[in-house]
């Protein structure tokens, strides 16, 4: 799949379809985009696409989906693989979202643990953008808070 899949919760939305529709297979993330594996039986399959479709997470745009019929390798259980770098990157990184409905209710909710943190975001809201240090995006790839030299700028920020 092409598109806008990755800092948006695609793989764990993903990983929830496949479990329940009872599909084997994996998904990760690479410089494309993201690569999908699953296999089980047919009207399974097609339901897990259909859904993947209709119900993608807030933040993802899908502009593409390539589908290929592969031999079944017997596998069972569904998984997240580790992100693979496959060349020239083609797969984009969303703009940082503003803080969504269940946020904003968890940080004005004073009985809730994240009752006034300054930094709340999920999957559907949040920096994407601005803390994207390469592609494919995953958390080692992302701003970790450490003090950096920018280029072009004076000092540290």
């Amino acid at each position: 799949m092409r598109g806008v899949v990755q800092g948006v919760g695609f793989r764990p939305f993903i990983y929830r379809i496949a479990d329940e529709e009872k599909l084997a297979g994996w998904i990760g993330n690479d410089t494309d985009g993201v690569t999908i594996e699953v296999e089980g039986a047919a009207d399974r399959v097609d339901e897990f696409v259909r859904r993947v479709r209709a119900d993608a997470p807030p933040l993802a745009r899908i502009d593409s989906i390539s589908l290929h019929e592969l031999v079944p390798s017997g596998a069972t259980g569904f998984l997240i693989v580790a992100s693979e770098v496959l060349g020239r990157v083609s797969t984009g990184i969303p703009a940082d979202a503003a803080t969504c409905a269940d946020c904003v209710g968890e940080l004005l909710d004073p009985h809730d643990r994240r009752f006034g943190y300054p930094f709340l975001n999920c999957t559907n809201c949040g920096p994407r953008f601005t803390i994207t240090r390469s592609i494919p995006y995953d958390r080692p790839q992302t701003s970790d808070g450490e003090i950096q030299d920018v280029p072009g700028l004076p000092g540290r920020v």
